[in-house]
């Protein structure tokens, strides 16, 4: 007759220590573990937790959907991910019982040695700035600090010149711009329309000439940004085309 498993959770240090204490407890080669039987073990310790535990031991509890999950790979014939989840499993074991044995060790030496320590000796700090600057350097930090600045200096008339006198473009001069080259055929693409040598105003008046056209459904404009001209006769074709 099995008797139960009255291990508490707390006192293991984690999901490893639980494990390698049940490896023990059950005489196991911890190269050649009866992952089943370990498996059931842990799972049967971990449904046994009070609910206020839960989330204190959300480790262990992790630990067990893993091991779940494993045991579902080892009721399939020949399965390679069981395998795989076995060998990654017996070297975390293998790896956390040398730590173990390494911590226990270095405890044993430290058991009886006697340590002194004393408080941090108190070093006088030397405050004084020692760093020079000059004085006009040191007046506009001191204007800085108390929230003054310089005045700005007024801008210039001639800076305001080139926006001006730059010439206004219509949005109207540049739709009948547009139809003329699709008519025409000097214009296919949707770049073609636009020059780096013309004015933003030329640019934007462009731009949104094309929109109110393309709204009003006399240009459409392909994926490959060619553009097509909606004649009144409900006549298709494309810019560039040889006129009807």
């Amino acid at each position: 007759m099995e008797h139960s498993i009255t291990f508490h959770i707390e006192d293991f240090e984690g999901p490893l220590d639980l494990l390698l204490h049940l490896v023990s407890q059950n005489k196991m080669n911890l190269y050649d573990i009866e992952i089943v039987s370990l498996i059931d073990q842990y799972v049967s310790i971990v449904n046994g937790l009070p609910v206020y535990q839960m989330e204190s031991a959300s480790e262990f509890i992790e630990m067990a959907a893993r091991l779940v999950q494993m045991k579902s790979f080892f009721l399939l014939p020949k399965s390679e991910e069981a395998e795989r989840m076995k060998q990654e499993l017996t070297g975390l074991l293998v790896e956390y019982s040398v730590c173990k044995e390494v911590a226990a060790r270095l405890r044993a030496r430290a058991e009886g040695l006697f340590t002194a320590v004393r408080r941090p000796a108190v070093i006088e700090q030397d405050r004084a700035y020692a760093l020079r600057h000059e004085a006009a350097l040191l007046a506009q930090a001191y204007d800085a600090i108390q929230g003054r600045s310089r005045a700005k200096p007024q801008p210039r008339p001639e800076q305001f010149e080139p926006l001006t006198t730059a010439p206004i473009v219509s949005v109207t001069s540049r739709i009948i711009h547009v139809l003329r080259g699709l008519m025409t055929g000097r214009v296919g693409r949707l770049r073609q329309l636009f020059s780096r040598d013309g004015s933003r105003s030329q640019a934007v008046a462009t731009f949104l000439a094309v929109l109110e056209l393309v709204r009003a459904g006399r240009v459409s404009i392909n994926e490959d940004e060619s553009l097509c001209v909606q004649k009144t006769d409900r006549h298709v074709r494309h810019a560039g085309s040889p006129d009807a």
